[in-house]
């Protein structure tokens, strides 16, 4: 008799007016409740009836009312909904199409229909699907007003759920990557470009890749001299002589911005034609290419004779990392050995690489090595093994020649045009540069707030990190620093301790690479460039950028579980360091294999009063004593491997056993 009682829904209207409210984020548990989490850091407790009215991530209004001797928020207002366009797999209820979001907090199922043009009979349970949420209960729509609930729209099937090719199409339809290579195109035609091209195509330029790799982009030639200084050749594939300006080619592979490297598979930014082929600087096979020649010093310094031109070559090595390693490392390759003149070559390179190395570990800055991990696929997708790729000599080789062509490319395209595609790192967060002194000056670092704030300074930081015996401080500091960015203006980078930087080394697989490639053609050639970067570039790339990583990061996690999935039972133990500590836990990367596991705290001890993780200090104490900080290595076990949300749950094989007192306390307690 009370229902739709005008004067008691004015009541309820003042009395809810009469309450605090307060805006924060939804944070969901998978116990039914969650958490009002506000700006300033509080935290207001939301029962389950509440929780049927909002989803995980959403930003809310809440009224705040003492419910039971206990303050509540009961959200009323939305702000921002969390979920919109998502990934989710069909669930059927009494025949009825629902969608479970594929999310670690979204676990209830979402009333659904097809959109028009998606036949209903096609879903089956489990399959993978994208979909909209266009009704919200606490949203503005008509739909949401009537029915007081959750609705979503189908747009559209992704796979079955058996498929297993799944983490690869889910994944690229989550981040609206593309799953196919460019369409080809009949044929191919070099443009008119005005460039004279040098013919360097007798000169023993080599390449080094590794095994399988088909889009060679990068030549080198190099001459060693008698005062041991060195002059190198760089020569850098040449895709934007095919592709013009704007044109529909052109225009797909800004839109792609990179080749997309996922684990057992990449889709190419280029067409395979122009990428493993055309471009690609096979061995013996004529190419055009853009070419910076410069002399280094026998202290790895680069001098001011950079000059860059369009040239053919023919490179005549197609030589890979181990074997060059092997070669170098331990004075033969068993599967092969090289004529004088490659041999020569890799002897002047090599020559070179130590040089440059010598003088960036000294003036700027050299990261330590960390491997590579690699997944080993069988024919039908499933994980047969991970192998761990530790970067050798020739690695650091090649890696030697692209940075010194990219600080060349950085210094010309500064000096003639003040703009380009640039790399580049402002060190400390002005804002963070207070506290991370505060760490600096308890560990008795030599430096002043003021030495910080230059790239001199900074440089000198991040070598004095490197010598540490241990990576805590590093570890610590790092969440203090900016990321690396890009952007059209020329500017330091404070992590690669260089002036200026600038890639172009890879344009078959970067379209920033190609931007640069075309001022580098203005350079040579002394005409007007045919593309600038504009404002927006920067944004464009760290977007296409991030988008890949986390990509790529997903398809391992879903492989990482698949393979894992028996290690629980066989009580596996691995190597883990641990990179980052929040109030909940420890997370850890484990070494033998590269995959993230997250150590909760209630694995570590039983008792959570004696145990404390503090993600300020990157430490955890237990019993007041600490036992555990950022960059420690300890052995583990997995403890739980959830397929559902590809997450590894792992606990320490140490254990830390109640104190005595406490142990003597508890016994009497048990024997009274």
């Amino acid at each position: 008799m009370f229902q739709d009682n005008p004067l008691l829904a004015q009541l309820k209207k003042q009395i809810q007016e009469t309450l605090p409210k307060k805006e924060g984020n939804v944070k969901a548990t998978d116990r039914g409740f969650g958490f009002l989490e506000t700006d300033n850091k509080e935290s207001f407790f939301i029962p389950p009836i509440y929780m049927k009215n909002v989803m995980h991530g959403d930003r809310v209004i809440a009224v705040i009312r003492t419910e039971k001797e206990r303050e509540v928020a009961e959200p009323q207002e939305l702000v921002e909904q969390n979920l919109t366009r998502f990934i989710g797999r069909v669930k059927l209820i009494r025949d009825r199409l629902h969608v479970v979001p594929d999310h670690p907090q979204l676990n209830d199922a979402i009333k659904a229909r097809p959109v028009k043009g998606l036949n209903p009979e096609s879903l089956k349970e489990s399959d993978w699907v994208v979909a909209n949420l266009n009704s919200h209960p606490l949203g503005n729509d008509k739909l949401s007003n009537k029915n007081k609930t959750f609705f979503c729209d189908i747009k559209e099937k992704i796979t079955d759920s058996n498929d297993k090719i799944a983490p690869w199409w889910v994944t690229l339809a989550r981040h609206e990557l593309p799953n196919t290579e460019p369409a080809p195109q009949e044929s191919w035609s070099m443009l008119e470009e005005g460039l004279e091209r040098q013919d360097l195509t007798e000169l023993p330029f080599i390449t080094i890749d590794g095994e399988s790799t088909k889009d060679m982009d990068d030549a080198l030639y190099t001459v060693k001299k008698d005062d041991g200084s060195f002059e190198i050749t760089i020569a850098i594939a040449d895709p934007t002589s095919y592709i013009a300006v704007g044109d529909k080619m052109d225009d797909e592979a800004r839109q792609r911005g990179f080749t997309i490297y996922l684990p057992g598979r990449n889709i190419p930014m280029l067409p395979r034609e122009l990428s493993d082929e055309l471009c690609s600087l096979i061995e013996n096979e004529k190419r055009p290419v853009i070419c910076c020649r410069v002399s280094i010093d026998k202290d790895g310094v680069i001098q001011d004779d950079i000059a860059f031109f369009a040239a053919w070559i023919r490179s005549q090595a197609r030589l890979a990392y181990d074997n060059v390693s092997d070669l170098i490392e331990n004075g033969q390759c068993d599967n092969w050995i090289p004529n004088d003149v490659i041999a020569a070559q890799i002897d002047a390179l090599h020559g070179f690489a130590n040089a440059r190395s010598e003088w960036r570990t000294n003036t700027a800055v050299v990261f330590p090595d960390r491997p590579d991990y690699r997944f080993e696929l069988s024919e039908d997708n499933d994980v047969v093994a991970i192998h761990t790729d530790l970067r050798r000599t020739a690695n650091r080789m090649i890696e030697e020649a692209m940075i010194t062509a990219n600080i060349c490319a950085g210094r010309v395209l500064k000096e003639k045009f003040g703009t380009g595609v640039f790399n580049y790192h402002n060190g400390f967060h002005p804002e963070k540069l207070d506290t991370a002194m505060n760490f600096l000056t308890e560990a008795e670092a030599p430096f002043e707030k003021e030495q910080l704030t230059t790239l001199e300074g900074f440089s000198a930081l991040r070598r004095w990190l490197n010598d540490l015996d241990s990576t805590y401080l590093d570890n610590r500091l790092r969440k203090f620093q900016a990321y690396s960015e890009v952007g059209n203006q020329p500017s330091p980078h404070y992590a690669m301790g260089l002036d200026v930087y600038a890639t172009w080394t890879s344009p078959i697989r970067k379209y920033g690479d190609m931007i640069n490639h075309r001022l580098l053609k203005a350079v040579i050639s002394g005409y007007e460039p045919t593309q600038k970067p504009d404002d927006t570039v920067g944004e464009e790339i760290a977007n296409h950028r991030r988008s890949h990583r986390m990509a790529e990061r997903d398809v391992a996690d879903w492989l990482y579980v698949r393979l894992l999935k028996n290690s629980v039972k066989d009580e596996t133990i691995f190597n883990a360091e641990i990179f980052d500590i929040n109030r909940a836990g420890i997370r850890i990367r484990l070494l033998e294999i590269g995959a993230s596991a997250f150590i909760p705290a209630s694995l570590i001890v039983d008792n959570k009063q004696r145990i404390v993780c503090n993600s300020e200090l990157g430490t955890v104490t237990i019993d007041t004593v600490k036992e555990y900080q950022l960059g420690d290595t300890l052995e583990v076990k997995l403890a739980e491997v959830r397929a559902a949300t590809r997450q590894l749950v792992a606990k320490p094989i140490q254990q830390f056993p109640a104190p005595a007192e406490a142990a003597e306390k508890s016994t009497e307690q048990e024997n009274a």
